[in-house]
């Protein structure tokens, strides 16, 4: 599955949280937004991420996806050493912190869902925000994935906790986040690890299976496929794919790879109205 943090976009009523403002630093630093970053991601916003895609080859939606985000460069961070390491475990749902060697708090957290999974691997904590407010809760530390505005971050939904969630992100009860907070600094290496999810073309000929299942649910939902959802890669299915790729200025081959998969999880989110990190 294509890895992808929540899509920033332009919504009614507006996105908001420290993700929008991590984009919309980069932008003001590149010239192509003016002002305050104020992580509400308005007209402005939207006009300043399309001058960018445009100045750099990208596909023109005004929406920060993975390639925006790669290519706005917010992730390229080294680890630098330091006394305290996080582990999370997706599988378990559960974050380990560390001090040296020694394991000195356990947390239980919430994960990325199936469709949208927290990335695995060695990243580094790059940013830390008090009380960003709405689903991010308490306190949110970004972390240095490149593709994606991933966080570890408190939550307006405590109940998700323990849970395959989120769109990538890791959740973390109010009270436990604070302290996690206040212990570990900027530069803290964190460690994901867990079950990972192969990605493969989905096409005509490939066997059947939950992911079809789920693009058929995609693409139904966006009003290209009318049958019922079976799992099966078929003429239908094919040509609802086709027809999805021709309207976005996709090559229309009838084959979800991950430039398809990637769109066409950034146009089912704006259609289910979906913002939650």
């Amino acid at each position: 599955m294509v890895q992808a943090s929540r899509y920033l976009r332009l919504t009614t009523p507006f996105m908001q949280g420290p993700d929008v403002m991590a984009a919309q630093r980069r932008l003001i630093s590149l010239g192509l937004l003016q002002g305050e970053a104020d992580g509400i991601f308005g007209a402005a916003t939207e006009r300043a991420v399309r001058q960018f895609q445009q100045q750099n080859g990208l596909h023109v939606d005004g929406i920060v996806g993975p390639s925006t985000w790669s290519a706005l460069g917010l992730g390229a961070v080294e680890w630098g050493g330091g006394r305290y390491r996080i582990t999370i475990d997706t599988t378990r749902h559960v974050m380990g912190l560390y001090d040296q060697q020694h394991l000195i708090h356990s947390y239980s957290v919430a994960t990325g869902k199936p469709s949208t999974p927290t990335p695995l691997g060695d990243w580094v904590i790059i940013e830390k925000m008090e009380n960003p407010g709405g689903a991010f809760g308490a306190r949110w530390m970004r972390i240095s994935v490149p593709n994606g505005g991933y966080g570890i971050h408190g939550t307006d939904n405590e109940a998700s906790i323990g849970r395959s969630v989120s769109h990538g992100c890791i959740r973390m009860h109010n009270d436990d986040v604070i302290q996690l907070y206040n212990t570990v600094p900027i530069g803290t290496l964190v460690t994901i690890f867990g079950s990972s999810t192969t990605t493969r073309l989905l096409q005509i000929g490939v066997a059947p299976g939950p992911d079809i299942a789920e693009a058929q649910q995609k693409l139904q939902v966006l009003g290209y496929y009318r049958l019922d959802i079976d799992g099966i890669f078929g003429p239908a299915t094919r040509d609802a794919v086709i027809a999805f790729q021709q309207e976005n200025n996709l090559t229309a081959d009838g084959i979800i790879g991950a430039q398809t998969a990637t769109l066409l999880d950034a146009r089912y989110d704006q259609a289910v109205d979906n913002v939650q990190p």
